[in-house]
């Protein structure tokens, strides 16, 4: 293939594709027929029970004489209350994000010398190794964030004298190297590209280590370095608020199955973010904000409740935004009732939105929130409650803070990057079989055909 056709479809290739969807279609009455959990999920939405951890757990329902019963959402980071958490964080006016990944990686939390500390440790680590930046992260720049951050990921490996020693010490070391640089990695990334496919002024911030992670990112990202408060404690407690969300949800699941085969971190965190970049994962953020969009272009009054309604209606029948039938950042696959991390970040959300003038936008979502699990009754058979997860108001708050759409998901992976970590070394430090669930064959047995008489 010449560079100019290395993306093109040929007409074999659609060929070829099509015996793939012939030849590979399983018929979905067997799923039922075998019991098979899809998604390791049952029909009700609970999860198939694979593992044991201690790092994070999320409640959505309470058991009462041995009836499950769906309750408010909680998040738990090492038994803590995250909404506790954050209140804590905000009543003392400090960022929290730090704290947090404290808390994740070692199971307690740090005294005011340990943090001090651990901030300090983590400020060193905020240095790329020589020449990284203009031999890696500026050649061959990607449209798309998340493959320049596991680009990046897999290429820090070369530079790693012990890059497959699995020790816990060395386990630690590597991913605290990652957790400080994930910030420059996702921005300057951001910034090569559109440096060398738009033209755009090419500016470059040395990352400052006296500043948390939030502030370093909105320094890094603006051409004058400048942020408000609010800006920069909103976008820390949406960095806590991602930091983890216990064992099961895809990527943290990922980081425990390619940990269980002994590889090494790089490679790990490369999958994990792999599985973080798709659209029904981390991405979703990004399809809520596109899906706003596309509402406050078609809906005339933002005010009228039936004309939302019919939107939200053509949304679930294929009709609006990208005909998929889905209203995105409304449901959550283990939360029914509400989801946690939402209702704390609603809050912040309305006080950004006043700042930025955006009540009308904010009012807009605030209404959307409500009559969604509406419509969604009315037009679905649902097994469980339907309510805004994070990715409903995540977005928004991207979106006033001035991010740009293609740092939305590495943003996500900015603040998971911690629970992917404690993970990882929680598998390392509770090693057992490599993790490998069953897949039954449905396919016919045949009889083998020479080649020549096919």
């Amino acid at each position: 293939m010449t560079e100019n056709n290395y993306s093109k479809i040929t007409p074999e290739i659609t060929a070829l594709s099509q015996l793939c969807v012939e030849n590979s279609s399983i018929d979905p009455t067997l799923y039922g027929k075998y019991e098979v959990k899809r998604g390791l999920r049952d029909i009700n939405g609970k999860g198939v029970l694979t593992g044991l951890t201690e790092i994070a757990e999320v409640r959505s329902y309470i058991t009462v004489d041995n009836e499950m019963i769906p309750c408010e959402g909680k998040l738990f980071y090492r038994g803590i209350d995250v909404e506790e958490l954050v209140n804590g964080f905000v009543a003392d006016k400090r960022f929290g994000f730090e704290e947090t990944t404290y808390l994740l990686l070692f199971g307690k939390l740090p005294t005011l010398e340990e943090l001090k500390n651990f901030i300090s440790l983590l400020g060193h680590y905020r240095s790329l190794p020589t020449s990284f930046v203009r031999d890696i992260i500026m050649k061959a720049p990607s449209q798309d964030m998340m493959n320049t951050l596991a680009r990046s990921v897999l290429t820090l490996y070369s530079y790693d004298e012990t890059a497959d020693d699995v020790s816990i010490p060395n386990v630690l070391r590597q991913c605290l190297q990652l957790i400080a640089l994930f910030p420059q990695l996702s921005v300057y990334g951001y910034q090569a590209y559109k440096h060398y496919h738009d033209g755009q002024s090419l500016f470059i911030h040395s990352p400052n280590p006296e500043l948390s992670t939030a502030e370093n990112i909105l320094h890094l990202l603006r051409p004058d370095s400048k942020y408000t408060e609010l800006e920069a404690r909103i976008l820390d407690i949406a960095l806590v608020l991602h930091a983890d969300h216990g064992g099961g949800n895809n990527s943290t699941f990922t980081t425990h199955v390619v940990s269980s085969s002994g590889t090494d971190t790089y490679s790990t965190i490369a999958a994990s973010l792999g599985s973080l970049k798709g659209p029904k994962h981390g991405g979703a953020n990004l399809k809520v904000i596109q899906m706003f969009d596309d509402m406050m272009v078609q809906i005339k009054d933002w005010n009228d409740e039936e004309e939302i309604r019919q939107y939200l209606s053509d949304l679930l029948n294929k009709k609006a935004f990208d005909k998929a039938g889905l209203i995105y950042g409304m449901g959550h696959a283990v939360y029914s009732i509400s989801d946690p991390r939402a209702r704390v970040l609603k809050r912040y959300v309305e006080k950004l939105s006043a700042e930025k003038g955006l009540d009308k936008e904010f009012k807009l979502y605030s209404m959307v929130e409500r009559l969604a699990p509406e419509v969604i009754a009315q037009e679905r058979k649902i097994y469980k409650g339907v309510s805004a997860n994070i990715d409903f108001y995540s977005g928004f708050v991207y979106r006033m803070l001035g991010l740009p759409l293609e740092l939305y998901t590495p943003i996500f992976a900015i603040a998971r990057i911690s629970g992917w970590s404690a993970h990882r070394i929680e598998e390392l430090i509770n090693v057992g079989k490599i993790i490998r669930p069953a897949y039954k064959s449905v396919a016919k047995h045949i009889d083998y055909v020479p080649l020549n008489e096919r």
